[in-house]
């Protein structure tokens, strides 16, 4: 996966609305008592808990070590490990869960993530998950990498965002037929007031940074606010709101 730099406390604490986001996900799951189901990309485990409350039987895992810790430690009682999706060695399940933590992982990579669901999943079981979808954060990539460009420095976003029409055909080669996938924009808003935005670059964008001094970092941020202001600032309400587009699927073992 991408080595992104995780900060457990900074992710809860300054961007809830990943997990409030989330809870629709868990809704789409509809967890039942004594289910047995895997959270991939767990995080730091609240939505992880939101499936244990149903009753069912969870099992959270995380590729970044830091959130596990920080997930054991908010709830002992869960079972959370440190494993990388496209190696993991499964039990099985009733269903496969995952929220914003797909499109970290590089798409040349997802059929082995999507075998190893195959793999885990009993007959029936279902695939419910959600991840950035084809045109996520268009603005603000663009935005970022054509600073970075004006100052020297070439940077690929390390996301992977497909569409419709490009994931539904990677379930199916993998046994998982399709119930329902929609794409759809969301537009969110940033905590962090007016320094929302490069905050949220900070969480979840350090990599296109990598090989910048943190000089050139904190002026191509400035750069990036202004370029960006005219769309996306809301100076009545002090907040910024970033073009998601998501894309939500449910899908089942045949």
């Amino acid at each position: 996966m991408p080595d992104n730099e995780w900060d457990p406390d900074d992710y809860d604490e300054g961007h809830g609305f990943v997990a409030e986001y989330g809870k629709d996900v868990v809704r789409l799951l509809d967890p039942q008592p004594g289910e047995r189901i895997l959270d991939l990309g767990c995080g730091t485990g609240t939505l992880t808990a939101a499936i244990a409350d149903s009753g069912a039987d969870v099992v959270g895992i995380d590729a970044a070590a830091s959130m596990v810790e920080q997930a054991r430690e908010r709830y002992p009682d869960l079972a959370f490990e440190v494993a990388d999706a496209r190696e993991y060695e499964p039990g099985e399940f009733d269903a496969v869960f995952s929220n914003a933590a797909l499109h970290w992982i590089p798409g040349k990579d997802h059929d082995a993530v999507l075998s190893m669901v195959d793999d885990a999943l009993a007959d029936g079981g279902r695939f419910v998950a959600e991840l950035g979808g084809r045109g996520n954060v268009t603005q603000v990539e663009g935005a970022v990498r054509a600073e970075l460009a004006e100052r020297g420095h070439d940077a690929d976003h390390p996301w992977y965002f497909p569409s419709i029409g490009e994931y539904a055909p990677r379930l199916e080669a993998h046994g998982l037929e399709v119930t329902s996938a929609r794409l759809f924009d969301r537009p969110t808003e940033l905590d962090g007031g007016e320094a929302g935005l490069r905050e949220w670059v900070g969480m979840f964008g350090d990599e296109l940074f990598d090989g910048v001094s943190e000089a050139d970092r904190a002026t191509i941020l400035d750069a990036v606010e202004e370029r960006l202001r005219p769309a996306l600032f809301d100076a009545d309400a002090g907040t910024w709101t970033v073009d998601y587009r998501r894309l939500r699927f449910a899908a089942e073992k045949a």
